[in-house]
């Protein structure tokens, strides 16, 4: 059953699915292999699948993004809480679904801005097709994911079974705010969602980030 989510302050309106993903091949604790010796120079990708990896960090070179990663709840009225605005630039995880990597869609939200200025995803709207998004986990193991596209949609028509439907696949959606900025109301209109899929998992002890 989806769950809606109200605006607060400059948080980013979202729904929040009410199952956990399940885990994968890989688990916390276990020791990743590489796939192959790799001559090439380029880190080479584990040769299993990631499970359940608590994530830690969010980071996208295009847009100069390197946050840590809160894990987020559900609050008593059912609603997804959001990153604390004195932590602007700190992204936040949605503990109930799947965590990054593992099969099924993940979800990490993060503030536009806040009175004080742009917040950790103020540029998320910038992102194209094809850009690396790189999560890093609590076992060790980075997630690498490819954006595949940006959706923006009004708050009260939020597309919850586009960023939180059941699928085998390995996805994740980005959300922020976005759109004309309500006055009255203090918060954005709409929501900026970025779709991206799962290429493939690392030892972050083997990965170098660009930028």
């Amino acid at each position: 059953m989806l769950l809606g989510l109200a605006l607060v302050a400059a948080g980013c309106g979202i729904a929040a699915p009410g199952e956990k993903g399940s885990p994968g091949a890989l688990r916390a604790g276990a020791s990743p292999a590489r796939a192959g010796a790799g001559g090439s120079g380029r880190p080479t990708p584990l040769a299993q699948e990631l499970g359940r990896g608590e994530p830690t960090r969010i980071m996208i070179p295009s847009i100069g993004v390197n946050a840590p990663l809160v894990v987020l709840g559900l609050r008593g009225d059912g609603t997804l809480a959001v990153p604390p605005l004195d932590h602007a630039d700190f992204a936040g995880w949605y503990g109930g679904g799947p965590t990054p990597g593992e099969p099924g869609s993940a979800v990490i939200v993060g503030h536009l801005d806040t009175r004080s200025g742009p917040a950790v995803f103020a540029r998320l709207g910038e992102l194209k097709a094809g850009d690396p998004i790189f999560v890093a986990r609590g076992d060790g193991t980075v997630a690498v994911f490819a954006v595949e596209r940006l959706e923006q949609a009004p708050k009260d028509h939020f597309p919850a079974d586009r960023v939180y439907g059941s699928t085998r696949e390995r996805r994740l959606s980005l959300v922020t705010c976005g759109g004309t900025f309500d006055q009255v109301r203090r918060s954005y209109e709409d929501n900026v969602i970025v779709h991206a899929l799962y290429r493939a998992g690392y030892l972050a002890a083997d990965l170098r980030y660009p930028g």
